[in-house]
């Protein structure tokens, strides 16, 4: 399972000229599903996710994660962060998780991530959305928790 994460002092996504997912500050995030992951790769990222140390503390360092500020989640589904794009000029979607699988294990990190404290918006599994943001920093992270990670 792939999570792009960008730190943004605010984000939301749009369907149909809707706002269906809106945060402040804290963490959107981009999330692939591939072929193989489970439970247990869900897992592994959200609790990556929460404790990732990527806001600033007093000294300016980054060390503090968004549950430490108090921040929000906003879990975007995005089967394109999966594609193979090692060859040619058009990627290939072979390494996704089926819709099926996909959508399964992305609701089932949103229902994980709603268990914590922390506020969770999310985008629509399947949907034409459009995703605003600013980043702040910007501060952008690719984290990976591949199927042989458990």
């Amino acid at each position: 399972m792939i999570g792009l994460l960008q730190r943004v002092s605010g984000a939301r996504v749009e369907v149909d000229s809707e706002i269906v997912g809106a945060i402040g500050a804290g963490l959107l995030v981009l999330v692939g599903v591939e072929r193989g992951d489970s439970e247990a790769q869900a897992d592994r990222l959200l609790e990556r996710l929460l404790g990732y140390r990527v806001f600033a503390d007093a000294d300016g360092k980054m060390n503090r994660s968004v549950r430490d500020i108090g921040g929000g989640l906003l879990l975007v589904p995005q089967f394109t962060l999966a594609a193979d794009t090692r060859k040619g000029m058009r990627p290939s979607f072979i390494p996704a998780a089926p819709p099926a699988d996909g959508e399964r294990l992305f609701n089932y990190l949103v229902e994980q991530a709603r268990q914590h404290p922390t506020p969770v918006a999310t985008g629509r599994f399947g949907a034409d959305m459009q995703v605003s943001l600013t980043n702040d920093g910007p501060v952008t992270f690719l984290l990976r928790s591949a199927p042989t990670e458990g």
